[in-house]
């Protein structure tokens, strides 16, 4: 790679499906939920710093209520790096200002590359290769870059990618055309993709240089570019919620997608801890667990001294932390969004959000 990738994370998200851990001022990507001890903001930022080569061109865009933690949690992020947004106004306005500011910086042919901050990737050395194969070609080509992941099931959860035609490869690795985007499929649907071998699922990766998605936003989402050129972080009052998938990668006609090898998640609830975690073949847990005749079952404490007692239960979540149980069946886990609207109907448990 002839210059460094310019890495940013997009650290606004809630992760409300981790609640009760995950909390307004405690989101998803700053848990630790492997039982390292480190976040997953945290590792996001170690496994992107040798792309980077050094904090200095190390960025994040994170949310107003949560700047502070992102602070705390990247001690040695500079502080001209982290983009505040005063509103969540989803990830068009965030690519957007971000490429903005660092095209200010670096110039138009920087490359840049937008990372969720809450992934977990195993293969980091696979990881890098892949990355530095889409950071040249993006140097070299207008083009912007993704990576798809080769699915493992129908998953009804993930965007997908088409692939079309091979192009060419680069650092030994194929490079396609995009097809298309697609929206979360029914499961029929994603049976019928996995069974074609040309659809990967959308990572929410991609690379691209500056002046490239400046010109692709500028001709197909003048909407969210022209205010944010004008009045930079001011426009966001005015600025509708829009995603960058919605905005310009299903517009442009210069998507790319590197099929990635790399073991991926992206952690959406708390069944994705029996993919984090070796159980013991009967119950996946991270805390203190007694249990009689359970199987199938997701256990998780944040107090090492709490025990967590079950007789015949399976395929349940149970989440102790701090004064706060939650038990689910495990197929019932995208229900706490709707649980929490309920909480915040009650002024009294406003607390526990």
């Amino acid at each position: 790679m002839t210059q460094p990738l310019i890495p940013v994370i997009l650290a606004g998200g809630k992760g409300e499906r981790f609640w009760p851990l995950s909390r307004r001022k405690r989101p998803k990507q700053f848990l630790s939920l492997d039982g390292s001890g480190e976040s997953l903001l945290q590792a996001t930022a170690q496994r992107l710093l040798p792309l980077g080569q050094t904090w200095d061109n190390l960025w994040v865009i994170t949310s107003a209520p949560i700047a502070d933690g992102v602070r705390e949690q990247l001690e040695n992020l500079p502080s001209g790096n982290l983009l505040v947004e005063p509103q969540g106004k989803d990830t068009a306005p965030a690519v957007a200002w971000t490429t903005l500011e660092i095209s200010k910086r670096y110039g138009k042919d920087a490359v840049i590359g937008f990372f969720p901050a809450d992934h977990w990737i195993k293969n980091t050395d696979e990881f890098e290769t892949t990355l530095k194969a889409a950071s040249n070609l993006a140097a070299r080509e207008k083009a912007i870059v993704t990576l798809g992941i080769k699915p493992s099931y129908p998953s009804t959860g993930y965007g997908y990618i088409e692939q079309g035609k091979l192009t060419h490869t680069i650092d030994n690795l194929p490079v396609y055309k995009v097809s298309r985007f697609t929206e979360k499929p029914d499961l029929e649907t994603a049976k019928s993709f996995i069974e074609t071998g040309i659809f990967s699922w959308n990572s929410g990766m991609f690379i691209f240089r500056a002046g490239v998605v400046l010109e692709e936003l500028e001709k197909y989402a003048p909407q969210v570019i022209k205010p944010l050129q004008e009045k930079g972080e001011a426009a966001y009052e005015e600025l509708e919620k829009n995603s960058i998938d919605y905005a310009l990668m299903e517009k442009t006609q210069l998507t790319y997608v590197l099929p990635a090898n790399f073991s991926w998640d992206d952690l959406g609830d708390w069944n994705s801890l029996e993919r984090l975690i070796e159980g013991d073949g009967k119950n996946t847990e991270l805390g203190t667990h007694v249990t009689l005749d359970s199987r199938g079952n997701i256990i998780y404490s944040s107090n090492d001294d709490d025990v967590i007692a079950t007789i015949g239960l399976e395929d349940v979540v149970i989440v102790r932390d701090k004064n706060v149980t939650l038990v689910v069946p495990k197929h019932r886990t995208q229900d706490i969004k709707k649980l929490l609207k309920e909480i915040q109907s009650k002024e009294q448990l406003e607390n526990l959000l």
